[in-house]
């Protein structure tokens, strides 16, 4: 799992971000989809994370990545729910709902099942919205749903943790 699954230093991922959150006085939202809510879980582990945590949304299904996020019918009918419109739009989604400074989101195949030729299981997008910005990484996982979902949030982790430290 490589980068994605070891804690920098002595500290985890989450409560990095979380320290960084806090030391620049942004709030984070998430939209989730393939990772149903686990990143969420994991920010939420950390101690005072209420005080950078808005809220997050997870969006399981087309129709609640339409009605609530916003997410364009356009987008899902020529690209698909999994896709680097989508993961864009429920960013942008998920910072506008919880009123935000920052918000990540994720789309994806975690399997075993509902893989194509052109969207295998293991493809996940994560997407950053920010005010500086936006930027959406393409993944793709070869492990099982667990483990797609667990190397997923760390990606989402990993991404917000750069965009932090003025990586991006």
């Amino acid at each position: 799992m490589g980068r994605y699954m070891a804690g920098l230093g002595e500290e985890m991922p989450e409560a990095l971000v979380g320290r960084l959150l806090r030391q620049t006085g942004m709030t984070l939202a998430l939209a989730e989809s393939c990772t149903g809510g686990l990143v969420a879980h994991r920010i939420t582990n950390v101690p005072g994370s209420s005080d950078y945590f808005a809220g997050g949304i997870v969006s399981y299904s087309n129709d609640i990545k339409e009605r609530v996020l916003g997410v364009q019918p356009a987008t899902l009918h020529r690209h698909g729910a999994v896709s680097e419109g989508t993961a864009l739009e429920m960013a942008r989604g998920g910072r506008r709902i919880c009123r935000a400074g920052v918000s990540l989101a994720v789309t994806g195949v975690a399997g075993p099942g509902g893989g194509t030729p052109d969207k295998p299981v293991g493809l996940v997008y994560v997407a950053l919205a920010t005010p500086d910005g936006e930027w959406v990484e393409r993944h793709v996982w070869d492990g099982d749903r667990q483990e797609n979902k667990a190397r997923s949030a760390e990606a989402a982790l990993d991404l917000l943790r750069r965009y932090l430290e003025g990586r991006l």
